[in-house]
C-alpha cells in the first residue's frame, strides 16, 4: 500500500503547473505578438516619413529643376518655403479635398522635424542624388580633335534609404525607379 502525499504538496504542484502555464503563454504568445506589433509600427512610420521626404523632393524639383542630397536643406524647404505652404494649404476645386501632398504620421499630424530620423534607431535617413558626366568630342573636317566638351549633371535622380532596412524610394541609377518605393 502506498502512502499518499500530503495535500499541501499536491496544491503546490498544481500551483507550479498553473504559474508555468501562464509564463509559457506570455513568453510564447503575448511577447512575440507585441514584438511584431512594435516592428510593424516602426516599419509603417518609416514608410510614412520616407513618403513625406519623397513629396519634399518632388516639390524641390518643381522649384529648382533638380533634386537635393542635403536632408537639412530639404526639411528647411518643407518647413519654410512659401511655395510649399501654398501647396499644403490649397484645395482641389473639383473634389474639394486638400491638395496637401504630405501624409500624417502615426501620431496623426505631419511634423517636418521628424523627417530627419528613422523612428526605431533614430539614425538619419540616407539621401543621395546622381551625378552624370557626359563627354562630347568635337572633331574638325580633317579628323583632328579640336576640343572635348564635358557636361556634369547633378540631381536628375535621387534615392531615400531607411538606415534600419525598411525600404527605399527612388534610385540613383535607374530612371524607371524614380519616385518609386521599394515596398509598393
Amino acid at each position: 500500500m502506498t502512502k499518499s502525499q500530503p495535500w499541501y504538496i499536491q496544491t503546490g504542484l498544481y500551483l507550479a503547473i498553473i504559474i508555468l502555464a501562464i509564463i509559457l503563454v506570455k513568453v510564447a504568445i503575448i511577447d512575440p505578438k507585441n514584438a511584431v506589433e512594435t516592428q510593424e509600427y516602426y516599419k509603417n512610420e518609416s514608410h510614412l516619413r520616407m513618403k513625406n521626404l519623397k513629396e519634399g523632393e518632388i516639390l524641390w524639383q518643381l522649384k529648382y529643376s533638380r533634386f537635393t542630397a542635403n536632408l537639412d536643406s530639404l526639411i528647411t524647404f518643407i518647413k519654410t518655403d512659401p511655395m510649399v505652404d501654398s501647396i499644403k494649404n490649397a484645395f482641389d476645386t473639383l473634389t474639394q479635398r486638400s491638395a496637401n501632398p504630405f501624409v500624417a504620421l502615426s501620431s496623426g499630424q505631419f511634423t517636418p522635424e521628424s523627417l530627419y530620423f528613422s523612428p526605431r534607431t533614430h539614425q538619419r535617413f540616407t539621401l543621395e542624388v546622381d551625378t552624370a558626366v557626359a563627354e562630347d568630342t568635337i572633331v574638325n573636317r580633317r579628323g583632328q580633335i579640336t576640343r572635348v566638351d564635358t557636361t556634369t549633371t547633378i540631381g536628375n535622380l535621387y534615392m531615400i534609404e531607411d538606415p534600419d532596412g525598411n525600404g527605399s524610394i527612388g534610385s540613383t541609377t535607374d530612371e524607371a525607379l524614380k519616385n518609386t518605393a521599394s515596398w509598393e
